[in-house]
């Protein structure tokens, strides 16, 4: 196995609404929110980790293959390929090829090789956040949430959760190692996995519309791929 090229994505990311990605704190200040975001240690900025693309990435392509019956819902796993059909075993290996897996299955592992996909974390994008701080546009916003009882039409249980804003835009990058010829069609893959995540939503609450978010190319060339990607029959709207 010999390393014959290293392919880079590299963009921004555009929040078309707001962001929530947790940073995982539990305790609660007083005046504080229920469920702040990560920020980065020095300088208090919202970012978006670079697992937390990877894992939704990685996700919604194991949903698409139609393997999570097999595996419980728990990641792909090289043990999974035993009794694929020829289909299923080639996206398989694209998705732990390109993720990774555990090293469990030492046999399984030194076939397929290490993991292809290195996913930085992505930082406020330079411009936004000078014009952000130029202007005194907040970095985050304190949205407030409560379910509504129904007999009695009042809100209950009221919790209050920290968002990056809507058009508040991340730098982006993904670089992809190729081991072989027959590798290419992994970066296709990985767009594949992207526009699956632009479609759907990033972080939490994605079914309260949290999440959506939009990929702005630099290379005009992965752009036009990016665009012109179909992955279901009805191009993803209804017929």
């Amino acid at each position: 196995m010999q390393l014959i090229d290293m392919r880079e994505i590299k963009g921004n990311i555009i929040l078309r609404s707001g962001l929530h990605i947790g940073a995982g704190d539990m305790e609660m200040k007083i005046g504080g929110t229920d469920n702040p975001v990560i920020k980065h240690p020095h300088t208090q900025e919202p970012y978006i980790p670079g697992s937390s693309i990877k894992g939704k990435v990685r996700a919604l392509l194991e949903l698409r293959s139609g393997l999570m019956i097999k595996t419980d819902g728990e990641p792909l796993q090289p043990r999974n390929l035993k009794g694929l059909d020829e289909n299923q075993k080639r996206e398989a290996e694209k998705i732990l090829k390109i993720f990774g897996s555990s090293g469990a299955d030492s046999e399984e592992l030194a076939r397929l090789g290490p993991t292809r996909a290195s996913f930085a974390d992505c930082p406020l994008n330079e411009k936004w956040r000078n014009k952000a701080l130029e202007e005194r546009f907040s970095l985050t916003e304190v949205k407030s949430e409560n379910s509504i009882n129904r007999i009695q039409g009042t809100a209950q249980n009221p919790r209050f959760t920290e968002r990056v804003p809507a058009n508040a835009i991340f730098e982006f990058s993904v670089s992809l190692k190729v081991f072989g010829d027959d590798e290419q069609d992994l970066f296709d893959t990985l767009l594949q996995g992207l526009k699956l995540l632009e479609m759907d939503a990033l972080g939490g609450s994605g079914s309260r519309g949290y999440g959506k978010v939009e990929f702005d190319f630099y290379d005009e060339e992965v752009a036009r791929r990016f665009s012109s990607i179909t992955l279901f029959d009805n191009g993803g709207n209804r017929p």
